[in-house]
């Protein structure tokens, strides 16, 4: 390019405004419209302007708890089989007529129950409601089908045990409650429950716990020009079934004697750390401040555990503290019924440094109870949960699942709206107390998945609790 045509260039070259940054905005967690299908199915319906996939989620109450005895994972696999075919459409058909409506649909089996999660565009939403309405209303459960799925899941299971991080919450849960409780079982079953299952368990547990009138729906999206109230009355609403008397759910126990169990893989490079106890749920008024102590303990990159453990040690790539709700009181449970949360540390280090990243662990811990957190930690965990939250909501699928939560933890319809103006006006003192109670040092189980001769001695050196070793 010659020089002239370089300076004529120039000349006529015009630069647009840079964008400016606009004024904030408000944002609040949006509280849903709240009502009722004829056939007595509860809809929780939410307006996200813009928002063109709507996200819709279905709970049955069907928890694992009612699985009969000897079927543990009957309530994964009918979940599984919701997407295997109808009375209208076989498997392959119902899976094709999915991917025309550009639509997703999955379901999965947990304690509270089972729910299914719905994708699809706006304008096809129609389409997409009146095949999970099929789903729901009747599904095929084939004999071949849902012996592929057992065979299936009887596959998955020996990769489970492999993973450390699942062998370590499978032998949490074994360690932490009672064996007559479902909750110290595996949530998808054992190889031996699996292989019992077949389509007449599936069917005879749909047929006992699955009805419109125990079950929630929840839809978000933009749902301007959709007249919703026809196209659910059209879709969900074909579906029927009785009544049910209220579920009387038993009382949640556990023993949080401080132990230790080591999980032996011979060899192991690494050990696998899961740490934990059972604690109150977000039904109990220290809920905002056991998250927010609990995230300045190990919820980022920059919490205590991190900063000692990794940045300071370098133990680990990241050790993590949270909390997860295993189960809330139904309105109908006796007076004085609570529920149950996680509380627990995971994380991964080297072998040889098992024993040294534990002890450093512990004294993370006593220096909390000792010390407290500071002023500094809760304004920045503050600025996190809060200031994160906007992102987080951005998508339909994402407000969808936290409200099919609330319904599920039988919590306020504004209850996660509310939680951001408690994280706000939550104190350091107040979180402190709560995460020195979330995880005291002589009360909690460890398990350890790594190599047992080389970690054994130096973790009963410790002192932290009882260890026992079990076969990986």
């Amino acid at each position: 390019m010659t020089e002239a045509a370089t300076s004529e260039q120039g000349s006529t070259m015009e630069f647009h405004p840079r964008p400016q940054a606009g004024e904030a905005r408000p944002w609040a967690f949006p509280t849903p419209e709240r009502g009722a299908l004829d056939n007595g199915l509860t809809l929780l319906r939410c307006h996200r302007p813009g928002q063109q996939v709507v996200a819709v989620e279905v709970l049955l109450d069907s928890p694992l708890e009612a699985e009969p005895e000897g079927l543990d994972g009957v309530a994964t696999i009918m979940a599984r089989a919701f997407s295997e075919g109808t009375d209208k459409h076989s498997a392959e058909d119902f899976a094709a007529e999915l991917e025309r409506c550009g639509a997703t649909l999955d379901a999965h089996a947990d304690h509270p129950g089972v729910r299914l999660s719905l994708e699809v565009p706006v304008s096809r939403l129609p389409k997409a409601l009146g095949l999970l309405a099929d789903a729901l209303r009747a599904p095929a459960f084939a004999d071949s089908e849902i012996e592929r799925l057992v065979r299936n899941r009887l596959d998955e299971i020996p990769h489970e045990s492999a993973n450390p991080a699942r062998r370590a919450a499978k032998e949490l849960s074994k360690e932490l409650f009672p064996r007559t409780s479902r909750m110290s079982r595996p949530r998808q079953g054992t190889e031996e429950t699996v292989a019992a299952i077949d389509a007449a368990a599936v069917r005879a547990f749909y047929e006992k716990h699955v009805r419109p009138a125990t079950a929630s729906a929840v839809v978000v999206g933009d749902l301007a020009g959709t007249d919703l109230d026809a196209v659910l009355a059209d879709t969900l609403g074909s579906w029927t079934g009785g009544t049910a008397a209220p579920r009387p759910v038993p009382p949640i126990t556990a023993d949080d004697t401080g132990r230790v169990v080591i999980v032996d893989r011979p060899g192991a490079v690494q050990t696998q750390l899961l740490i934990g106890r059972i604690g109150p749920d977000r039904h109990d008024r220290v809920w905002p401040a056991q998250v927010l102590g609990t995230y300045c303990l190990g919820g980022t990159l920059t919490s205590r555990l991190d900063r000692v453990l990794r940045e300071e040690k370098g133990y680990t790539y990241g050790v993590r503290a949270f909390t997860q709700v295993l189960r809330s009181p139904a309105p109908s449970s006796p007076e004085g019924a609570t529920g149950a949360a996680m509380m627990a540390i995971s994380g991964s280090v080297d072998t040889a440094s098992t024993g040294p990243a534990l002890d450093d662990l512990w004294k993370v811990l006593r220096t909390l109870a000792a010390d407290g957190l500071t002023d500094d930690e809760r304004d920045v965990a503050v600025q996190n949960l809060v200031g994160v939250a906007p992102l987080k909501y951005e998508t339909a699928a994402a407000v969808a699942g936290t409200l099919a939560d609330q319904v599920e933890q039988h919590l306020p319809d504004d209850y996660q709206g509310h939680l951001y103006q408690r994280f706000a006006t939550t104190g350091t003192v107040e979180a402190t107390a709560a995460v020195v109670s979330a995880f005291p040092v002589d009360r909690l189980v460890t398990v350890l998945v790594g190599d047992a001769s080389q970690i054994e001695e130096p973790v009963r050196a410790l002192g932290i609790g009882e260890v026992t070793v079990v076969s990986g």
